[in-house]
């Protein structure tokens, strides 16, 4: 007989592989949108003669808003557009060989993790570039879910969800939670930080979400963090407040401003 904690975790994964569906036609939409959009400014250029039009595109790699919180799960980010798939990842510039420590400093106390370079090259190197580049900084932890899977998503500079850096960095480190179950999840343990996405392989940005309780789901989030016991309580502290407005997925009860963050060898 399946129990009521095997229920919800069910309805959570199938919550979040409809969100993912949705995602992947949003992504579509966008395209043919842009490709509209290309088509008449170029159309007008020629008319116009000695008129220039631009468009600059977000800087995250996604545009499903009316998603962002829809699911009892961590949110996977937008696609990036055509032209942000353009820009590249940041040359490799970390050592390979040592761990590196994120430290996040919020308006809900001090939250740190620490990074192995050797399992995560990838993403510790993308970090580290955004931090010296105080990308985090002045952002919020814009979403917390609290019942099924339980984790705090951060990192998105438009803060509802849409935002990233212009590129996306490849899976790593996904055996590291061991082989899934037959329910296809693996767990996440609490104090595990790891990389939203949407859905489709090696499409994370900046977003990652920080897990204050085991949570299971499917085993394709780079799990490249682990926070100190300190910042792991930190966290649970503003899952236990909850959610705004109730609920179990959304912006938390305990806003979590992100003032400075840094990356520096362990």
């Amino acid at each position: 007989m399946v129990s009521s904690d095997q229920r919800r975790r069910q309805l959570a994964r199938e919550k979040f592989e409809r969100q993912q569906q949705r995602r992947e036609e949003a992504r579509r939409r966008n395209r043919r949108l842009t490709i509209v959009i290309a088509s008449a400014v170029a159309v007008v250029a020629v008319i116009g003669g000695a008129t220039y039009f631009a468009t600059s595109g977000d800087d995250g790699k996604k545009s499903d808003k009316a998603d962002a919180a829809a699911s009892q799960s961590p949110s996977a980010e937008p696609s990036p557009s055509a032209s942000e798939k353009s820009a590249p990842e940041p040359a490799m510039k970390i050592d390979k060989k040592s761990k590196y420590t994120m430290s996040l400093k919020t308006s809900q106390g001090d939250i740190a993790f620490t990074m192995d370079a050797s399992k995560t090259p990838h993403t510790t190197n993308s970090f580290k570039s955004l931090a010296d580049k105080k990308f985090f900084d002045g952002t919020k932890c814009h979403r917390l879910t609290t019942d099924g899977i339980f984790v705090l998503q951060c990192g998105d500079p438009k803060g509802d969800g849409t935002g990233g850096p212009g590129y996306t960095i490849p899976d790593e480190n996904l055996t590291a939670l061991g082989k899934a179950g037959a329910d296809g999840t693996v767990t996440y343990p609490a104090g595990t930080v790891a990389m939203a996405n949407t859905g489709q392989a090696h499409t994370g940005g900046s977003q990652f979400f920080l897990v204050y309780k085991d949570s299971k789901l499917p085993p394709s989030y780079t799990p490249f963090g682990t926070m100190d016991k300190d910042s792991l309580k930190a966290v649970e502290a503003i899952g236990k407040a909850g959610v705004t407005g109730g609920g179990a997925d959304g912006a938390p009860k305990k806003a979590v401003n992100i003032s400075k963050a840094a990356v520096d060898k362990a």
